[in-house]
């Protein structure tokens, strides 16, 4: 499998704004464009086809793949909607989240413009894997669903006073989207709580990388936020490391509590900025056929590292953060991570839809599958839910030793900046 750099998405979720360049993959859109207008049928199997071609699970999750193809390409479809639900109920079976059909309102959903302005509330959604519950996996920093005060971990209840039951994550999405200035009133359920948050929807710039020097009894340290893995990530944190190299400071930080994931190439590109030599990440797709990727002797610092982490860092997240604690480069401090280690290909079909398709698993370079596992921290250190809610009242303090999680994390830092860390990563 060759590890491309513009078709391999790590985003745990479908998403009502999301990071992700998504873009088509080798399917020439006049030709499918007349073959649809034809028969809604093509639409049908150009999908099962990309299935059967790709598709992780060799067993289809024991479906008789074939016998699936025969069914629907049976059926007499009047327009195109009736294919759409025709194909969303195929894909069912698969009993993948990850592997979805998109409309061409939601695949241009998707295809956001890489220059990092996006339009939503700024929320990353998930099905929960047990209660197939719509869960927030993390809020997007600055955005109107992070200074309004939504958590990772809180159920979608409602939308607009419409309830979520039996909604999958593109119908969400395609309601919480919507223009700028615009309003929608999400419910959530937060444990025992229901709240509304009335949120206005807005374009959101997103830079992903920022950082800062921060004082420390051992020296300053750098302090780097990461806060999802788009396509300026790795010229970002390319900026942010020189800079505070040139600084001098004597160790860092390294932030990804909340980072949804991204890109593929992005994880691997930032992960060679820490490390010298050693693996990264393996993917290994449903023939066993595995391709993996390593350090370049490259790294732009070989200073102390610590890496923050929580249940809303996902996939390209758990990749940097697997990679820099198998090779003993970082310490990684928080709560256990999310739990996705799918890679999924993009491509935009005939019509104009599109579909995303689980196409590999990934493995840390000590061969630690994580999917649904996460990564276990090195120090486990969480918040408890009053901390949680001064972070969100006040942003600012995030990242500053009214932060809990950092002050541990500066902590374990001058550990080691010191000699005295007791604490080095180890594989889990």
């Amino acid at each position: 499998m060759t590890m491309t750099k513009r078709a391999l998405v790590l985003g745990a979720t479908a998403a009502a704004v999301t990071a992700v360049t998504i873009t088509g993959a080798g399917i020439h859109l006049n030709k499918g464009q007349a073959f649809f207008r034809e028969s809604p049928k093509e639409i049908v199997d150009e999908v099962w086809q990309v299935i059967d071609r790709n598709y992780v699970d060799g067993t289809f999750n024991q479906v008789d793949w074939k016998a699936a193809r025969s069914q629907y390409l049976a059926r007499n479809y009047a327009n195109k909607e009736e294919a759409y639900k025709a194909i969303r109920e195929m894909l069912k079976p698969l009993g993948d989240q990850y592997t979805r059909f998109m409309d061409p309102t939601e695949f241009k959903n998707m295809q956001i413009d890489t220059s990092g302005e996006l339009t939503g509330v700024g929320i990353q959604l998930a099905a929960d894997e047990k209660t197939k519950k719509l869960t927030v996996v993390a809020p997007i920093e600055g955005s109107p669903a992070s200074s309004a005060g939504i958590l990772a971990k809180d159920i979608i209840a409602q939308i607009d006073g419409k309830s979520t039951e039996g909604m999958d994550v593109n119908q969400a999405v395609n309601l919480i989207r919507g223009a700028a200035g615009t309003q929608v009133k999400l419910t959530v359920v937060r444990g025992n709580q229901q709240l509304d948050f009335p949120l206005k929807r807005a374009k959101i710039e997103i830079h992903p990388v920022r950082y800062s020097v921060k004082p420390s009894p051992t020296g300053n340290v750098g302090y780097i936020r990461l806060v999802q893995f788009s396509a300026n990530a790795a010229p970002e944190m390319r900026n942010a490391i020189q800079n505070l190299e040139k600084q001098g400071v004597s160790g860092y930080i390294l932030d990804l509590r909340s980072n949804p994931g991204g890109l593929l190439y992005a994880s691997v590109d930032i992960a060679r900025m820490w490390l010298q030599s050693g693996g990264i990440v393996s993917t290994v797709d449903r023939k066993g056929i595995s391709e993996k990727e390593s350090a370049n002797n490259r790294a732009l610092t070989t200073k102390p590292l610590v890496v923050l982490v929580d249940g809303g860092s996902a996939s390209a997240s758990e990749i940097l953060s697997g990679a820099l604690q198998d090779n003993r480069r970082a310490t990684i401090v928080g709560t256990k991570t999310f739990g996705k280690g799918l890679v999924q290909s993009v491509r935009g079909l005939g019509d104009g839809s599109g579909l995303a398709v689980t196409i590999a698993k990934y493995l840390t370079p000590n061969g630690r599958d994580i999917n649904k596992n996460g990564i276990a921290p090195d120090v486990v250190f969480d918040l408890n839910d009053q901390q949680r809610q001064v972070l969100v009242q006040d942003r600012d303090k995030i990242g500053t030793t009214e932060d809990p999680q950092y002050a541990k994390a500066l902590q374990v830092l001058n550990q080691r900046i010191s000699g005295k860390d007791t604490t080095r990563a180890e594989s889990k």
